[in-house]
C-alpha cells in the first residue's frame, strides 16, 4: 500500500496556511490537474483525487485539528470515519464528493451559471451541456472483533465479502457491445435537463440529471445478456485491511471503492469497518492504559515478596514492598495501549488489593489473636501519605 503524502504539500501550503489560501491552492490544483483538461493522464487524474481528498480535511476546521494531532487516521476518528466526509484509510476520493467540493469552492453549481462557469467560460467540460454525473455504488458495512494483542499491535485481516461486482462480460456497461448505444433524446447527449420555472418572483432556470439517461447522455438499445443491462454481478470477493495499532471500540474504517459496484459503470462504494474489541480475561483497557487487579496475601502484604501479572504479550514479573496497602497502584510504564497514529504508549496499572481469609482453623485462629496482642498490630497503622485521597491522586497520576 502506497503511503499518503502530507495534505500540505499536496496542496503546496503551510500548516499555518488560513483557509482562504487553502482554498485558493486547491482552486489552483484542481484546474491544473482536471482530468478534462489532461485526457488520459492517469497521473494527473490520481493528483485531481490527492488535492480534492486533501481539501476536504483541510477545508474542515474539526479534521484538520485531528489530522495535525493524529496524522492520515486522524480525520477517521471520532468513530473513525464517522463524521462523513470521504477520507479513505487506503487513499482515494469519490468524485461525487469532489464535484461537491467544486461546487463549494468555484459556486454554485456545475453547468449551472456563474462561479466556475463565469470565470472560465465553460471550459473542462463544466459548461452547460457538457455535465456529466458519475453513479456511484452503495457503501457496505462490516463488523470485525479484535483481540487486545491486536488492537496494541495492529494486524492486517481478509475479509469475505458478498458483494456487487462489474460484470466480466460487458464491463460493467449493461450494454451487449460498443454499438448498442444512442444519443439521450431528453437531454440531447449534455446528462441534465434545465427547466425554466416561472414564480413570483420571475423566470427561475434550474439543472438537474436527466432522468431518463441518469446522466449518462447516452442510453442502452441492447443490453448485456450476462447481467440483464445492469452491469453488475453479485460475487464474493477477499478483501485485505491494515488495521493500526490502538483503535478502540466503534472506531471505524474506511476502504474505499470496496463497496458495491455502480450501475453501468462509475465509482464503487466503500467498505466501513466497524471495530469490536473482545474482552479480555485479566486485563481491562481505560483509554490507553490497561488495568489489572492484583490479589495479595496478608503475609506478602505485610513482608513483601513478588508476583507475576498478565501483560498483552505475555506475564511480567513485579516486586511487592514491605507494608504494601490494599489499592497502591504499581505501573508499568509502556505496557499499555498505543495512540492511533501517535507517540503515547499507556501503562498497565496493577492494583493491588489484600486477600483476606474468611474461615481459620482453631490454630490459624490463635496464631492471629497472638498477633493482634504484638504492639505492632495491636491497633490500625496510619496510611500516612497514602490515605484514600492520596493512593486516588497516585492512580490517576
Amino acid at each position: 500500500m502506497a503511503s499518503k503524502r502530507d495534505y500540505y504539500e499536496v496542496l503546496g501550503v503551510s500548516k499555518g496556511a488560513s483557509a482562504d489560501e487553502i482554498k485558493k491552492a486547491y482552486r489552483k490544483a484542481a484546474l491544473k490537474y482536471h482530468p478534462d483538461k489532461n485526457p488520459g493522464d492517469k497521473a494527473a487524474e490520481e493528483s485531481f483525487k490527492e488535492a480534492a481528498e486533501a481539501y476536504d480535511v483541510l477545508s474542515n476546521p474539526e479534521k484538520k485539528a485531528r489530522y495535525d494531532q493524529f496524522g492520515h487516521a486522524g480525520p477517521q476518528m471520532g468513530g473513525f470515519g464517522g463524521g462523513g466526509g470521504a477520507y479513505s484509510s487506503q487513499g482515494g476520493f469519490t468524485m461525487e464528493d469532489i464535484f461537491r467540493n467544486f461546487g463549494d469552492i468555484f459556486g454554485g453549481h456545475f453547468g449551472g451559471g456563474g462561479g466556475f462557469e463565469d470565470d472560465f467560460g465553460g471550459m473542462y467540460g463544466f459548461g452547460g451541456g457538457q455535465r456529466r454525473t458519475v453513479n456511484r455504488g452503495s457503501d457496505l458495512r462490516v463488523k470485525v472483533k479484535l483481540t487486545l494483542k491486536e488492537i496494541v499491535h495492529g494486524t492486517t485481516k481478509k475479509l469475505k465479502i458478498t458483494k456487487l461486482v462489474p460484470c466480466d462480460k460487458c464491463g460493467g456497461t449493461g450494454a451487449k457491445d460498443k454499438d448498442s448505444y444512442k444519443t439521450c433524446p431528453t437531454c440531447n447527449g449534455s446528462g441534465v435537463e434545465t427547466r425554466t420555472v416561472n414564480t413570483i418572483f420571475g423566470r427561475t432556470q434550474t439543472t438537474q440529471v436527466c432522468h431518463q439517461c441518469g446522466g449518462s447522455g447516452k442510453i442502452i438499445t441492447a443490453n448485456c445478456d450476462k447481467c440483464g443491462g445492469e452491469g453488475t454481478l453479485k460475487a464474493q470477493e477477499v478483501v485485505e485491511i491494515r488495521i493500526p495499532a490502538g483503535v478502540g471500540e466503534g472506531m471505524q474504517l474506511t476502504v474505499s471503492g470496496k463497496g458495491n459496484a455502480a450501475r453501468h459503470g462509475g465509482v464503487s462504494g466503500d467498505l466501513l469497518v466497524i471495530i469490536e474489541e473482545e474482552r479480555s480475561a485479566e486485563l481491562h483497557r481505560d483509554g490507553l492504559d490497561l488495568l489489572y487487579n492484583l490479589n495479595i496475601s496478608v503475609p506478602t502484604a505485610i513482608l513483601g515478596g513478588s508476583a507475576e501479572v498478565p501483560t498483552v504479550d505475555g506475564r511480567a514479573k513485579i516486586t511487592i514492598e514491605a507494608g504494601t496497602l490494599a489499592g497502591k497502584v504499581l505501573r508499568l510504564k509502556g505496557k499499555g495501549v498505543p495512540e492511533v497514529n501517535g507517540y503515547r504508549v499507556g501503562d498497565l496499572l496493577v492494583v493491588i488489593d489484600i486477600a483476606v481469609p474468611g474461615k481459620l482453623t482453631a490454630e490459624e485462629r490463635k496464631l492471629v489473636e497472638e498477633l493482634g496482642r504484638k504492639p505492632a498490630f495491636s491497633k490500625a497503622t496510619s496510611a500516612g501519605s497514602q490515605n484514600i485521597f492520596d493512593r486516588m491522586r497516585s492512580f490517576f497520576r
